[in-house]
């Protein structure tokens, strides 16, 4: 919900129904749709979607738009709407992203009238489940990251869990059969309205332009009764939802104990580290129950390896066997991957390109800085220092020519803007060198 502060009425709310599903794992809530379109929990779901920004949906309705109509007006009607129980969501409007691999991902935008009407379902319920979702879960939860997962994997791989499972699933968000799915929120919400909406939001019509500007509209998702959107706010909760029941599965048929096994996921990235020699038994146990809950196993991208005769990738770190400089001695660790570096290689070069030589010096610094922050900050654990340094040797040379480019500079010996011209005056992040004391470190 990015950084805003949420309300101490929304608090308040929240932290009572956590309270209730921690303190009794089989109460269910039968009264919580009046709480949807309470005036805090709206103004706060609009607050969150606003702070998100994204684009508008099949309706071209922005947020200029309803600022220009009046926010309080805007939402007393949506409020309104949900108390008369006439609301009926849009289509939503399909996009394609470039995937790192060079394939195009779907994702599905919603109006902006339907985002906020799931971040205030998403206030609502969502205290209900995080009291119910396993350990072994870290995405899209509050307190818990990417980071705590690749550090919890590391720590397993430590204490005797060297075979792994790297597992794929092929398109899991598509995949995930509704009538399951609602079973798992139904095991905590008896509330037929709310089931009702979360019901018609999994069944929206998906509208698609092509190259043309023809319109198509299809209802697969209410025809074959699978799949979520990805890109709408209530998207990540129902997929820890789902994934929490192969957690759940993977204890109760005692394969954890069996296995010397243990789950580490995030959203639908998985891996299962296990105890010597144990790993091929596992990946045909998962193949196993993933059927069962309707998923697939991607073969081409999953794999058993064991750390201290291979590698593998998980969450953009690499983990294997690694050599110290200083010594030459061998220790098990894990680093940014290639995949990750050559990202941001890729996205350095197309920033610093002969044809964004229009750009102002202090925009691209600007632009090059947040880029180089935010991956810094991502990868920030492990062994990250030769990754760092290999950035800021491309980073430098790329901007040096783009700089020469710019301002017509013929390439003289030595390169021309010395690195202290790039760090000091320019102000651009060294990564090897953050969090020193440097006036620039903190540009």
């Amino acid at each position: 919900m990015g950084n805003l502060s949420t309300p101490l009425s929304v608090q308040k709310l929240q932290r009572a129904l956590h309270a209730k599903a921690k303190a009794e794992a089989d109460y269910r809530f039968y009264a919580l749709y009046d709480k949807l379109y309470r005036e805090d929990i709206l103004a706060h779901a609009y607050a969150c979607c606003r702070s998100n920004k994204g684009a508008p949906g099949v309706d071209g309705q922005s947020f200029a738009d309803i600022e220009a109509y009046g926010v309080g007006r805007w939402l007393g009607e949506l409020a309104l709407a949900l108390r008369e129980e006439t609301y009926r969501p849009d289509p939503i409007r399909r996009v394609y992203i470039p995937k790192p691999n060079g394939k195009l991902r779907p994702l599905g935008l919603s109006t902006l009238r339907d985002r906020v009407c799931m971040t205030a379902a998403m206030l609502v319920i969502e205290p209900i489940f995080e009291a119910d979702l396993p350990d072994e879960q870290y995405a899209y939860r509050s307190g818990r990251n990417a980071q705590q997962a690749v550090i919890e994997v590391k720590d397993h791989l430590y204490h005797g869990h060297p075979d792994v499972v790297d597992a794929d699933l092929a398109d899991y968000f598509g995949t995930i059969p509704h009538a399951e799915l609602l079973k798992s929120v139904a095991r905590r919400i008896v509330d037929r309205r709310v089931l009702h909406l979360i019901t018609m939001w999994l069944e929206c019509p998906v509208e698609e332009t092509d190259k043309r500007g023809r319109t198509s509209r299809t209802t697969e998702a209410k025809d074959h009764r699978y799949g979520i959107p990805q890109g709408s706010p209530i998207s990540p909760l129902l997929s820890n939802l789902y994934m929490r029941r192969f957690v759940l599965a993977w204890k109760k048929l005692g394969l954890e104990q069996r296995l010397g096994s243990r789950i580490v996921t995030y959203a639908d990235d998985l891996v299962i580290l296990c105890r010597r020699g144990k790993a091929e038994e596992a990946l045909q146990l998962m193949r196993k129950v993933m059927g069962q809950l309707k998923l697939t196993v991607n073969e081409d991208k999953t794999r058993v390896c064991n750390v201290l005769e291979d590698e593998f990738d998980f969450l953009g770190y690499t983990f294997g066997l690694q050599y110290r400089p200083q010594n030459g001695k061998v220790y098990l660790g894990f680093r940014p991957s290639k995949k990750s570096i050559r990202r941001m290689v890729e996205k350095i070069h197309a920033l610093t390109a002969y044809s964004m030589a229009w750009h102002d010096t202090t925009l691209l610094i600007y632009k090059l800085n947040r880029m180089l922050r935010g991956w810094s900050n991502y990868f920030k654990v492990g062994t990250f220092n030769r990754a760092y340094r290999a950035l800021d040797n491309y980073t430098a040379a790329r901007l040096r020519r783009w700089l020469r480019n710019k301002y017509k500079v013929r390439k003289r010996a030595g390169g021309g803007y010395p690195l202290p011209y790039l760090y000091q005056t320019l102000g651009l992040i060294r990564l090897s060198r953050l969090g020193c004391d440097d006036p620039w470190a903190n540009a």
